[in-house]
């Protein structure tokens, strides 16, 4: 486009701008510029300055210096101060007595740019989820920056407003923490663990003095505990900062060496600072406001917690999907519960479990009682039925004890056709790695839970009614009256007493994230 047509345009949207009563920013050192110094600037940025009559708007030493010492203390976040022009704005903010008009324009361009890219980062994170993963329906929060960015200059508070774009939640302020501990912690240079069979206590191995080594570096001794004589001997002292170490990564806190424990200890301070990172990036892309009741579950820590007016009112164990049949990551609010539901096997499992058994054994479907239907809704016998084409067919299996949803069933919108259920496998809830179902959520006492959010919802159905309809047999849903929300959320890092938190990445995630967020 040559230059009369841009100003001609930039002419006819500044009439339509100030026909929505934008009010311009307006300062006795601002400097009037020529449309065509942003020729090659984003739509939103030439809106900025038809918005404010095409006139510079960064004037106030205070709200350059606001924009250039959060920029700086973006690396907080997990961000890159680069990312955002850092070094060159801080210079010309140091040099702008020097500059003449063209570069006192060209830089007031510069500090909006970055205020827009940051803002949207800070809001939506600098990946977009949807973008990476078919599995992820959170993220994309709308937001127009330009606007909290006018705002933000006529009232000289860019620092507050940006401050209210980022996650507010405790996780995140603490996630943060973390990322300050732990880049104030010396380098580690630390070989590898190896150990070729569990280590005992009360043994003696030449392996414990490293054990030890990395026990003191991450803090797992006791202030009264710290270990200064760095014997072979796994002693007593030891086997608690294990135990502790243990716990902290949601492992099995027996004391005993072995694999999963060394992979732990293994993993290096680089390692770790780059999960934080890549964790900070997901909770920009998760929901601000959670709700005022609410289901979370984090699906790398198995375990389900309802949470009621920021206290938390109940704590589930959960059995989520293994990594081939990942459960995703979403936010819905509860719908209803059905309570002795039927189990309709989906695709997936017919494809990969249901129709390979069921080929070798036609007694499989009596035993596990499931009715096969063709696609005319008419019930088939197993002997007749095609073992070659078992996507052909639909199949229920009848409500009861060993239904593999169990006793209930809680129903939320999503496009994954996911809810959360009971199992007839509880031997799995006593498992550390929990990650072994086909996407859906199993739920460790599925019932109680259930009794609790009919109790919140002021339920017509209670305790006694719904074990009632238990002992009926019949399929029976119950409608949720109250707006409970429930989120499905992946983190693998977080802090609790000052004390870092880690845990396994199952669907091996961080890595690749951290990487692009480094691209």
């Amino acid at each position: 486009m040559n230059c009369k047509k841009e100003v001609a345009l930039a002419y006819n949207n500044q009439q339509d701008s100030l026909k929505t009563k934008v009010i311009p920013i307006n300062s006795p050192k601002s400097i009037a510029f020529d449309s065509t110094a942003l020729w090659d600037k984003p739509e939103h940025v030439k809106e900025f300055y038809r918005n404010n009559l095409f006139k510079t708007v960064w004037t106030e030493t205070e709200d350059r210096k606001a924009l250039i010492d959060i920029i700086k203390n973006s690396a907080d976040e997990g961000l890159i101060p680069e990312d955002y022009n850092f070094s060159s704005l801080e210079k010309q903010e140091e040099a702008k007595t020097k500059l003449n008009s063209t570069e006192i324009v060209n830089f007031d361009i510069l500090l909006t740019e970055s205020f827009h890219k940051l803002a949207n980062h800070l809001y939506n994170g600098k990946l977009n989820p949807k973008q990476l993963y078919t599995d992820w329906e959170t993220g994309n929060k709308k937001i127009k920056a330009i606007d909290l960015l006018q705002e933000g200059i006529r009232r000289h508070d860019v620092e507050k407003t940006l401050d209210t774009l980022k996650p507010n939640h405790p996780v995140y302020h603490l996630l943060k923490k973390s990322l300050k501990k732990i880049n104030e912690m010396p380098d580690d240079d630390f070989d590898p663990i190896v150990i070729e069979e569990k280590i005992n206590p009360n043994e003696k191995k030449a392996t414990i003095k490293a054990v030890k080594k990395r026990l003191i570096y991450w803090g797992d001794y006791t202030k009264e505990d710290t270990i200064t004589n760095l014997t072979n001997i796994y002693d007593k002292k030891t086997v608690e900062a294990v135990k502790h170490f243990q716990k902290r990564h949601g492992l099995l806190a027996d004391g005993v060496i072995g694999a999963n424990t060394v992979t732990a200890m293994n993993v290096s301070k680089k390692q770790r600072t780059e999960q934080i990172i890549a964790n900070l990036e997901r909770w920009r892309w998760f929901p601000r406001d959670l709700g005022k009741e609410y289901i979370i579950i984090n699906i790398p820590e198995f375990k389900l917690y309802f949470i009621k007016d920021n206290d938390t009112a109940r704590v589930h164990k959960v059995v989520v999907g293994k990594d081939t049949r990942r459960t995703p990551v979403l936010s819905s609010h509860l719908s209803n519960l059905v309570i002795n539901p039927t189990w309709t096997v989906p695709p997936t499992i017919i494809k990969e479990d249901l129709g390979p058994t069921a080929s070798q054994n036609r007694g499989y479907f009596a035993a596990t009682r499931i009715t096969i239907y063709d696609s005319k809704g008419q019930e088939v016998d197993p002997y007749n039925w095609n073992a070659a084409k078992p996507n052909n067919y639909r199949y229920v299996q009848k409500p009861g004890d060993n239904n593999s949803l169990g006793l209930v069933k809680f129903n939320f919108p999503n496009g994954h056709l996911v809810y959360l259920h009971d199992t007839n496998h509880k031997e799995l809830f006593e498992l550390t790695g929990r990650s072994l179902s086909s996407g859906c959520v199993r739920v460790e006492n599925p019932l109680d839970l259930a009794y609790y959010i009919l109790e919140t919802d002021e339920n017509y159905m209670n305790q006694k009614r719904v074990e009632k309809i238990i002992e009926s047999g019949k399929t029976s849903g119950i409608p949720i009256k109250k707006f409970i929300h429930i989120h499905l959320l992946y983190w693998t890092a977080w802090m609790n007493k000052d004390e870092f938190q880690f845990r396994n990445d199952i669907y091996n995630l961080d890595s690749e994230l951290y990487q692009k967020l480094r691209d």
